[in-house]
């Protein structure tokens, strides 16, 4: 068995989380550590044995088949926890069929003009130097865009922000807002799925009201369950995707002047910031269902394991000088996942992304980081890698 320090998950793993997986992957393909709330834990960190994790069914997302204790067990409202993320099939692909029919690619392409309206707004309003991105553009764009697909009323979105923001936190000060903000969030969301029963409008959460399939719809708690999970992991994976995919422009001169002069697509800057330095570190908790082997190491019935995304996407071993920030390098990185677990908002995160970067790199053509880039501070979270703020100047 290889042990990881139960200091793993700690200050280090945030501030450096490649170089601290860079030796873990060095020392073995899994590790058994503890958790900040105590659990023990195993987290895999080598690509191939990633990649397999994902897709094995004999590690389940259901939390049912665990004991769980500590923070997590509480966090959530049973209400809100009836989604993707905690579902094996064929309860997983039940509710994936009926969520499909109404979160279409047609539908998120359809958005594109309004991503495009919202920034240009957001970009506008920026005159004044040095600007924080964060704030300014990273944060309110996916918020707007999220609550719009939804149909969340204008006046109500500044609630949405604070709340979601609320539910981020990682601190133990700040378990009982987060508690609060859900519970809040719960309130809202049914009351607005009446609403839209009682009067239907063209948004994502009337199409969810009224997917089906034969006779079959999604219960009230998995609507508001859906809703949630896509307001928060929406929101979250893009304001750090286009958080992390700015900052990766400004450390690349190069980079950023061949995407000014045409000869490399926003698109690839936006799949190798998913690898490089990925808006989500750690993949969504799985349980064994038996004893499985991974790396061949034997992991026992009933526990906790952790994929490690980060540390796959930097894996020498799938990706030609993994540290180097490549966007030309086939696009093969785990950050959206892999198999029927693959992330369903993928497709607004990259539009959302490409669409800030395209108006961010055509109004500011001087853009720099107004602070050295060793000053920079990352959010305090191990699942997800976003930056506080993200000072720039032109």
């Amino acid at each position: 068995m290889t042990s990881a320090p139960a200091s793993l998950f700690n200050d280090a793993l945030m501030t450096d989380p490649y170089g601290t997986y860079a030796r873990l992957r060095e020392a073995g393909p899994v590790h058994r550590t503890i958790t900040p709330d105590g659990a023990p834990v195993w987290v895999v960190t080598r690509y191939e044995d990633v990649r397999a994790a994902l897709t094995d069914p004999r590690l389940s997302l259901n939390k049912a088949n665990v004991h769980i204790t500590g923070r997590y067990q509480s966090s959530m409202p049973p209400e809100l926890d009836a989604h993707l993320l905690n579902l094996d099939p064929p309860d997983h692909t039940r509710l994936r069929r009926l969520v499909s029919k109404a979160f279409t690619a047609r539908r998120i392409e359809g958005l594109r003009q309004r991503v495009q309206a919202h920034a240009d707004e957001l970009l506008a309003a920026i005159t004044e130097r040095p600007a924080d991105l964060m704030p300014s553009l990273a944060n309110p764009l996916p918020m707007e865009v999220i609550c719009e697909l939804l149909g969340i009323p204008a006046a109500d979105r500044r609630d949405f922000h604070a709340w979601t923001d609320s539910v981020r936190g990682s601190s133990e000060d700040a378990a009982v807002e987060s508690r609060a903000a859900m519970r809040e969030m719960h309130r809202y969301l049914t009351g607005v799925i009446a609403a839209k029963r009682n009067k239907p409008t063209d948004d994502l959460l009337t199409a969810m009201t009224e997917a089906h399939d034969e006779h079959d719809s999604l219960s009230e708690p998995e609507l508001l369950a859906m809703s949630f999970l896509l307001l928060f992991t929406g929101y979250t994976s893009a304001v750090n995707l286009i958080g992390n995919a700015t900052l990766a422009l400004l450390l690349h001169p190069a980079v950023m002047d061949s995407v000014r002069a045409g000869h490399t697509p926003v698109r690839a800057v936006v799949e190798e910031t998913l690898r490089w330095n990925a808006p989500v570190t750690l993949g969504v908790r799985r349980f064994t269902l038996e004893d499985v082997t991974i790396g061949g190491i034997t992991i026992p019935t009933g526990s906790r394991v952790w994929v490690s995304l980060a540390s796959a996407n930097r894996d020498p071993a799938q990706f030609t000088d993994a540290d180097c920030f490549q966007p030309e390098r086939p696009s093969t990185h785990l950050d959206f996942g892999h198999g029927i677990h693959y992330c369903l908002g993928a497709p607004l995160a990259r539009l959302e992304a490409e669409v800030a970067l395209t108006g961010l790199i055509a109004r500011f053509p001087d853009l720099r980081l107004a602070v050295p880039a060793e000053e920079l501070e990352w959010l305090p979270s191990f699942h997800h890698r976003g930056l506080k703020a993200l000072p720039v100047t032109w």
